[in-house]
């Protein structure tokens, strides 16, 4: 993994000091649509959809790193109240994924393009694959292309992708057999995207077993799913971390200790760290009332067990050399290999 000036600046925005990642993610935008729409007259607004956003990012940024906003409900209407110190990623896939035949095919959203998500001042692109290494062929395709032309793009912007690989529940397929099979089908979907061709810079990956009932990490009952763990980031190209999948806290706060022992450099969360606080919608005070003393409490805890077992993203094994454009290093090596270049430079600017 070699990374440019652009891609580094923006994976250091996205995190802290230490050189951990401690992300927010509040663009699941058809989440809050069916909230809204539920408890009005079925049509979501909106101005209240953009409220429920802005009001996740704002109160939660404390306790964040960055956080990750959509450009429909979130960047608009909450762009202008987020800290300056809090790094931005915005999201690039459309939710109105084509589900036809035996898989899914993502598209980005109409009108929106990695090189705007540049322009309008972001740290970094996240893209959504739903993929199973048992989708049909043509559906599969379709995804690895679609990452491999996003990274691309990425790559001319010099800015960061941020791949989230999700698997899916195929139709006729019962709860049970989903779930026997997601160890394996989580660890086959990553290893889909393992390939450099992609350019990815941060992987945000799945827990690989249950999403609840989680075991106590350190107990026998972990061994397993610790395992899995360490088989699905074998051979990463690029640091990672963990996402909620709408997990529950404690199963959340469980799976963050597995995913720090397998190298995690943090989390992209979204729902186990706010979930409770949208229902409570059409009250707003009530939404803030449950984010500063729910969520904030919750996000201090996770933060603890990063602070202390979360692997630097830097530290990474795959992380590598930092690679300057237009061969500046050899140009300005060339020029000021004697110091007095320099100073003569320095004082006629002066």
């Amino acid at each position: 993994m070699k990374i440019t000036p652009g891609k580094l600046w923006g994976l250091r925005r996205l995190a802290d000091t230490e050189g951990h990642w401690r992300m927010i993610a509040t663009d699941q935008r058809e989440y809050f649509a069916r909230i809204v729409a539920d408890k009005t007259d079925g049509a979501a607004s909106y101005l209240e959809v953009a409220e429920i956003v802005s009001r996740l990012a704002i109160e939660l940024q404390e306790e964040a790193t960055a956080l990750l906003l959509d450009p429909i409900y979130g960047y608009l209407n909450t762009i202008q109240r987020l800290r300056p110190d809090r790094g931005l990623l915005l999201s690039y896939e459309s939710l109105d994924m084509d589900r036809s035949g035996h898989g899914v095919r993502t598209n980005a959203i109409p009108g929106w393009s990695v090189e705007k998500i540049r322009r309008v001042g972001a740290d970094g692109v996240k893209l959504l694959v739903p993929y199973r290494a048992d989708d049909d062929q043509a559906a599969r395709r379709h995804q690895a292309e679609f990452v491999e032309k996003t990274g691309q793009e990425c790559a001319e912007q010099d800015i960061p992708l941020l791949l989230e690989v999700l698997i899916h529940q195929h139709e006729g397929e019962s709860d049970e057999q989903f779930l026997v099979q997601r160890g394996d089908l989580t660890v086959a979907a990553i290893d889909a995207f393992k390939d450099q061709r992609f350019r990815v810079d941060i992987y945000k990956l799945p827990p690989p077993g249950s999403l609840s009932g989680v075991p106590e990490p350190g107990t026998p009952e972990s061994v397993e799913l610790q395992g899995t763990y360490d088989r699905m980031v074998k051979d990463l190209p690029a640091p990672w971390v963990l996402l909620s999948a709408g997990m529950g806290k404690e199963d959340f706060r469980r799976s963050m200790h597995l995913a720090c022992t397998a190298g995690a450099s943090g989390y992209l969360a979204g729902r186990a760290l706010w979930a409770q606080a949208p229902d409570l919608y059409p009250s707003f005070d009530a939404i803030t009332e449950s984010l500063v003393g729910e969520s904030r409490p919750y996000l201090r805890q996770l933060n603890e067990i990063v602070a202390t077992k979360a692997t630097r993203w830097f530290d990474h094994p795959a992380v590598g050399r930092i690679e300057l454009p237009y061969e500046m290093d050899r140009q300005f090596a060339e020029h000021y290999q004697d110091q007095r270049f320099f100073v003569a430079d320095t004082a006629s600017a002066l």
